[in-house]
């Protein structure tokens, strides 16, 4: 037990050399802030690169086509051909591990000639065409109104739903948008939302410049009819969306007479194989964190241990006469180890807040500066801070553990006899 007595003793070991002792703590303190402050780093790199994959579910992957590579049943090569409804319904009904298949295009963009036009106002927007279940798989904030629904698309309704940019291009502040309309290259359409992607996909200035329109009324005011520009498609959490690409490609083949192993005809980006591949890379990151991190604490421990050594060496007599009085060699060594864990916790606990505070500053240095490239809020989460006080323990009792041994192998007589 942590007597008073037992306290003061402690205490006035740890006071009898103030320099010593600042020095010796240091490299824990050092060690463990080291610790905390690379693992943070790890996990603000990690974020960040991850929000460049946006929100987009990552069990998923687009398909798209490039052009034939190799000829084929009388067709030549370099043959273009497009997807259309007919090949996602196919999917949907060959390949029931996949959740979700939506249809995509695109019109212009928020860089080209204006081709939207409300009223005086005009501006560039790019104009998408999705299907409802596209909020499922790329969620996204629905600030006013709604997104389109089913009856939008079976009715091919003339209706879309905005970006923010596109609410602050074309409306003045506090005008009402949703039943408002806005000519896309001519043809009016009605607001009836205003949405913001929950999570970035990269380029936000596209994102907040873009209209959504359900992809049959795209297809039949733009002359698009039944094409897919591309398509994006999920699986089920239980079944791995990669393991499903030979079948989603064969389907395509077999529908638009293409080569077997022509796999180069089809533009396929997999986000669930990006996601592994991240995480692969700052799990090793991780490791590499907690083991320079443990190498520099580890050098304190030895710090600590060596200064214990001396500590009892300058002791000698006073174990001596404690061995003498009928101290067991059990409270003699729980006396050193004790000194050892309370000046390692110690030293430790101030990395730990040391850290905290370098954490707390960049995150407030990140908020003014606004989003930073690759790089967002370094956090650790309290399974580290745990961690990193089982290490302090242990290291403690480790460094405390050599002394203590030689602290009671020493005869009390011959202890007296050491001036």
């Amino acid at each position: 037990m942590f007597n008073k007595e037992r306290w003061d003793e402690i205490l006035e070991a740890l006071n009898a050399n103030k320099f010593r002792t600042f020095l010796t703590a240091f490299g824990v303190f050092w060690g463990i802030a080291i610790l905390v402050l690379l693992l943070a780093l790890t996990n603000g790199l990690q974020k960040g690169v991850e929000s460049s994959f946006g929100n987009f579910a990552a069990n998923s992957s687009f398909v798209y086509v490039r052009g034939t590579t190799m000829p084929y049943k009388g067709l030549p090569k370099r043959r273009r051909f497009d997807l259309d409804l007919d090949d996602v319904k196919a999917i949907k009904e060959q390949i029931p591990e996949i959740e979700y298949v939506s249809p995509q295009n695109r019109l212009g963009g928020y860089m080209g000639a204006n081709n939207v036009t409300r009223g005086s106002e005009t501006g560039a927007f790019q104009v998408e065409a999705h299907v409802p279940d596209y909020i499922k798989q790329n969620p996204m904030d629905i600030l006013q109104g709604r997104f389109i629904s089913q009856s939008d698309l079976n009715e091919k309704r003339k209706v879309c739903v905005v970006g923010t940019g596109v609410e602050k291009s074309l409306y003045k502040k506090d005008e009402e948008i949703i039943g408002s309309y806005l000519k896309i290259n001519g043809v009016n359409f009605m607001v009836i939302g205003v949405f913001k992607y929950s999570k970035s996909r990269g380029d936000q200035e596209e994102e907040v410049n873009t209209i959504i329109t359900p992809f049959s009324t795209f297809g039949q005011v733009f002359n698009f009819g039944d094409k897919v520009g591309w398509m994006g498609l999920t699986a089920f959490d239980e079944v791995n969306i990669t393991s499903l690409k030979p079948r989603i490609l064969n389907i395509l083949k077999t529908r638009h007479t293409v080569h077997p192993d022509d796999d180069a005809a089809f533009g396929y980006h997999d986000i669930s194989e990006d996601y592994a591949r991240v995480n692969g890379l700052f799990s090793i990151l991780t490791f590499v964190g907690y083991f320079v991190g443990a190498l520099i604490l580890m050098s304190g421990i030895i710090g600590i241990s060596n200064i214990m050594l001396i500590v009892v060496k300058e002791r000698t007599k006073e174990i001596g006469i404690r061995r003498a009085l009928g101290a067991t060699p059990w409270v003699v060594k729980a006396q050193i180890l004790q000194e050892s864990l309370i000046l390692t916790i110690m030293s430790g606990m101030v990395g730990i807040s040391f850290a905290a505070g370098i954490i707390w500053l960049m995150n407030y240095l990140l908020d003014l500066s606004g989003p930073v490239e690759n790089f967002a809020n370094p956090s650790v989460s309290m399974t580290v801070v745990f961690t990193a006080l089982i290490i302090l323990v242990v290291s403690g009792v480790l460094a405390g553990l050599i002394p203590a041994n030689s602290a009671t192998k020493m005869k009390p007589v011959d202890a007296l006899r050491i001036e």
